[in-house]
């Protein structure tokens, strides 16, 4: 039986990941992951001011997480960004659900599973990732500002990278909200220990806003992301040079 797409990036991935393959190995896979950050360059590059908004993939349309990102999302769109998420479902089919509602502009950087994670119906572009680290960096890259809904291991992921690249300046100090402050309660003490321990400086704790509501979210987002970095959307234009399309 002959493996699918799926099946052979995965092990491929794998193999890679076992230490030193031959070189013609190895250089096979960067090319492929060179192949894939053009693509997602090409796919995203006349997109708007993004917020990414990250979180759990499990929440159904009742769970009250599912509700608020369908809320943010609504109201990041209403303040003139782009809602970028995952792709999938819960969370991220939440937060673009609720942009659309009010015609803002969605955005899905899907990541291709084993056990196949379909992108949600509420995006207007849809950009399909083997790689995680690629797509990590794509929803990092187009973004001015992050939302961290409840997750799990995946949405952790993603907001220690999205603090540490804050903290040690690679990014600027774009806004993170933190949702949910049950949720984070004992992430936030965790923190508070690594302040106390010395393995994180007490300003590190400046870098991210914690809250249960969107309206305080929001107003956060702007006024860092707006009002601090004066952002301003700027419409880029197509080049048939390039072989992107351009609108007569």
């Amino acid at each position: 039986m002959m493996e699918n797409n799926t099946d052979t990036n995965n092990h491929n991935e794998k193999k890679f990941l076992e230490g030193p393959g031959t070189r013609w190995r190895e250089f096979k896979y960067i090319v492929k992951v060179a192949l894939e950050f053009i693509r997602g360059f090409r796919a995203l590059h006349f997109t708007g001011p993004c917020i990414t908004v990250f979180g759990s993939a499990r929440f159904q349309e009742d769970h009250p997480s599912y509700k608020a990102a369908q809320e943010l999302g609504h109201h990041l769109a209403l303040a003139g960004f782009t809602v970028m998420t995952g792709g999938g479902p819960g969370i991220m089919e939440a937060a673009p659900r609720g942009a659309k509602e009010v015609g803002g502009k969605t955005i899905g950087c899907n990541i291709v599973l084993p056990h196949e994670q379909h992108a949600n119906p509420y995006l207007d572009i849809v950009v399909n990732f083997n790689y995680f680290f690629v797509r990590k960096v794509l929803l990092l890259k187009y973004s001015y500002g992050f939302v961290v809904m409840p997750g799990g291991a995946g949405t952790m992921d993603e907001l220690f990278e999205t603090l540490t690249l804050i903290q040690t300046g690679k990014i600027k100090g774009f806004p993170l909200v933190l949702f949910g402050k049950d949720y984070w309660s004992h992430l936030v003490s965790q923190l508070d220990h690594m302040v106390e321990e010395k393995t994180v400086s007490p300003e590190d704790l400046d870098l991210f806003l914690v809250t249960d509501s969107v309206e305080e979210a929001v107003e956060y987002i702007e006024k860092v992301s707006i009002k601090k970095f004066g952002l301003k959307r700027i419409m880029l234009k197509p080049s048939w040079v390039f072989g992107e399309k351009v609108s007569s």
